[in-house]
């Protein structure tokens, strides 16, 4: 867990990172670390909004019920968003609380870019669209990207355990890589990304697996561990055999057709930004991604990094929110 404490000009004040096994907080280690922090507000990021919730929201009882009652939608990430909401809710009984949502800067999707082809009646009846995720991460880098260059078509990448892209025209999300769940996409440390549908059915038949055994290959199985043997990207650079080299290779692949991908969806391409952990630390990745790309015309110095700062975002969104 997080915990971020910013002043009026966004400056850090403190910051506490608390050990969260199997996603759960120590109430009293929660108390500890939160004493000294004087805050006003409490922003917290939840991953899913669903179609209600498109911007930030004051949390209360009835907020409460509906969040839980989306965690069907998002049931790896919903629960520990939830978790730490009431926790620190618990720990400051007295502060506001507001919920921001990692699905809320996708609200702006084209019909066209969130549908899938699928017949009306399953759509409608269980909600099934693109919802993409990550939203606070792209918001926040997009926005710095367009104050730094002036640039109005942005892609921005989202490279850490978990991995997105996102086509941001003139300040709003057009096209994202994610869609229904975090699984779709690029290649991820442990996720596998977009899979062929019939592939997960010809193995559920053929394999004699049950979906919960299909869901802990996709999730926790896949992606850079299912190729290499590790999820962690510094390795796989570090090694110079077979597997390794694969497995770089296939996730870089994705991450460049997803980029011209992204281009395509915003008629061209202004600026570039690498955010996330692999995204921000690793040059080589970034180097790979963008061989083959010359065609999109992107100057070298519209090729940014830009730190993740979630926090900033959800600091934002709680001022707009408040009026402040």
């Amino acid at each position: 867990m997080k915990l971020r404490l910013l002043d009026a000009e966004d400056s850090l004040v403190a910051e506490r990172d608390l050990d969260a096994p199997r996603s759960e907080v120590d109430h009293d280690a929660l108390t500890a670390a939160l004493e000294g922090l004087d805050a006003d507000v409490v922003g917290h990021r939840v991953v899913h909004g669903g179609t209600r919730f498109r911007e930030a929201v004051r949390v209360d009882d009835s907020v409460l019920r509906e969040l839980q009652g989306m965690v069907d939608l998002a049931p790896l990430h919903q629960p520990k968003s939830l978790a730490a909401l009431e926790a620190v809710s618990r720990a400051l009984p007295d502060v506001p609380a507001v919920a921001c949502f990692d699905t809320a800067f996708h609200a702006t999707l084209p019909e066209a870019a969130y549908t899938y082809a699928l017949p009306a009646e399953l759509r409608e009846r269980f909600g099934v669209r693109r919802y993409g995720f990550h939203g606070l991460s792209h918001a926040y880098a997009s926005r710095r990207a367009a104050e730094m260059t002036g640039a109005s078509r942005i892609v921005t990448c989202h490279l850490g355990a978990g991995a997105s892209l996102c086509a941001v025209l003139d300040g709003r999300s057009v096209d994202t890589t994610m869609g229904f769940t975090p699984l779709e996409g690029l290649v991820m440390a442990t996720r596998s990304g977009s899979v062929d549908p019939g592939l997960v059915l010809w193995l559920l038949e053929r394999g004699r697996m049950r979906e919960p055994e299909m869901a802990a290959a996709l999730e926790h199985e896949s992606g850079l561990l299912g190729l290499a043997g590790t999820a962690d990207m510094r390795e796989v650079l570090e090694r110079d055999d077979e597997r390794a080299r694969l497995a770089l290779a296939v996730y870089v692949h994705r991450l460049r057709s997803g980029i011209a991908a992204m281009a395509a969806s915003l008629g061209g391409l202004d600026a570039l930004v690498f955010t996330g952990g692999v995204g921000e630390n690793s040059p080589r990745v970034r180097e790979l991604a963008c061989d083959g790309l010359g065609f999109l015309g992107v100057p070298p110095d519209r090729v940014l990094v830009i730190p993740a700062r979630e926090d900033l975002e959800i600091a934002r969104q709680v001022r707009q929110l408040s009026g402040k």
